[in-house]
């Protein structure tokens, strides 16, 4: 009898939980979610928020519905996008990168904005502090600037005889002229000379190379903007063909054939994400949510790209990577 009645009371606990959560927040309202991208969707990114969000309980297309907008890498169209789902009148916007959030920043200075993942939401001018960020915007930041001397102490592993090393950048980039500072006094520091070369566009970037081999820089570090993400295909092409080793920011360089990755996942980013969803919803405002800077990161390593440029990778090198493609 005792066991039946402590089953029915967990039963019954386990209702009004269910209930609870369905009705989170707002009766029977049901949250909507904006996510905004330069990518194209779906992708692994945008299925690690739902991920996350039903890890806390929330049911899609129960109490919450995500409203996607991806522009397959539509500079333009990003802008309109943005101001869609301020129309729409979505509760909280979560942006896919920082070109995304400059757009949802242009869009609305009231609903609140949650950055998956940003390189330097401080020089963009999206938050006052990573402490408090004293508006409408919070996040994760991913620490890209700062991580450039360990990417080109990778590089300099790589091949020790390392010494200039070309820098492609995007200016159009919310963080570009912080990313590029940072990775320029990191190579200074090492004894190295960086020297930056732009990418505006797609066309750019057969250009940038032959600079570049002009220029006698013997290894590439690739800032992540939005024209070499979107174009990461023809860059490691690039990369193969004028034979010069690159290190990137993200995997997906990496899994499309580059050369070796070092940085926060994104996918880790956008599940965590789901957290500042949350205590926004719960009525957290984004101006005292601090901004989180990631703890992990990854190098990623893929072999056939070194072997076809005849780069042989230190075996240590190889027995520390988190990841390595063959």
């Amino acid at each position: 009898m005792l066991y039946k009645r402590i089953l029915r009371i967990a039963v019954a606990l386990a209702i009004m939980l269910i209930a609870s959560l369905a009705s989170l927040h707002a009766g029977d309202k049901v949250v909507r979610i904006g996510y905004l991208s330069l990518a194209p969707g779906p992708s692994a990114r945008s299925e690690a928020l739902r991920e996350g969000l039903r890890e806390l309980g929330y049911v899609e297309n129960g109490n919450f519905v995500i409203v996607f907008k991806w522009t397959d890498g539509d500079l333009p169209r990003l802008q309109q996008a943005a101001s869609e789902l301020v129309r729409a009148k979505v509760d909280i916007i979560v942006t896919g990168g920082p070109t995304a959030t400059l757009a949802a920043h242009k869009a609305t200075s009231t609903i609140p904005i949650v950055m998956a993942a940003d390189y330097d939401p401080v020089a963009a001018g999206f938050v006052r502090t990573l402490a408090r960020p004293g508006q409408n915007i919070t996040g994760l930041s991913v620490l890209n600037p700062q991580l450039s001397g360990k990417r080109l102490e990778l590089l300099k592993e790589m091949d020790p005889r390392l010494g200039n090393v070309a820098v492609f950048f995007n200016p159009a980039e919310p963080n570009a002229r912080s990313y590029l500072a940072e990775t320029q006094s990191a190579a200074a520091t090492m004894g190295m000379q960086a020297e930056a070369f732009e990418i505006k566009s797609p066309a750019d970037l057969e250009n940038a190379f032959q600079a570049a081999k002009k220029a006698n820089a013997k290894a590439v570090a690739v800032l992540t903007d939005y024209v070499t993400l979107y174009n990461r295909a023809n860059l490691v092409a690039l990369a193969a063909k004028h034979r010069v080793p690159v290190i990137y920011t993200e995997r997906l360089f990496v899994e499309a054939g580059g050369l070796v990755s070092y940085g926060a996942s994104d996918r880790d980013l956008h599940r965590h994400a789901a957290a500042y969803v949350d205590k926004i919803l719960r009525g957290t405002a984004p101006a005292d949510i601090p901004v989180e800077q990631p703890t992990k990161f990854e190098l990623v390593i893929n072999t056939s790209a070194a072997k076809s440029i005849d780069l042989q990778v230190p075996k240590a090198l190889l027995l520390r990577a988190d990841d390595v493609i063959q």
